[in-house]
């Protein structure tokens, strides 16, 4: 987080800003009931269930409101220097 940003939405933002933190928690549900069954540890996980590559974070515009992944608000910054 030490690049400048520009939302590539609304295109004028580049000083207010949104960062969400994710907090990444495996779990089996009930299939009937969708209540928890198990919370499961991430070097754990069985052979069905993928551990999630998402990013840690993602950047949500401060006047607009889009969210979306830190490297678009960057991208869009640097072809806009």
């Amino acid at each position: 987080m030490s690049s400048p940003y520009l939302c590539p939405n609304c295109k004028t933002n580049r000083t207010r800003f949104n960062i969400i933190e994710q907090q990444v928690k495996s779990v089996k549900l009930n299939p009937q009931t969708g209540d928890v069954v198990e919370q499961l540890d991430q070097s754990a996980l069985d052979p069905f269930h993928i551990s999630y590559k998402g990013p840690e974070y993602r950047i949500q515009c401060g006047t607009c409101g889009l969210i979306e992944d830190e490297i678009s608000f960057i991208k869009r910054a640097q072809n806009n220097q």
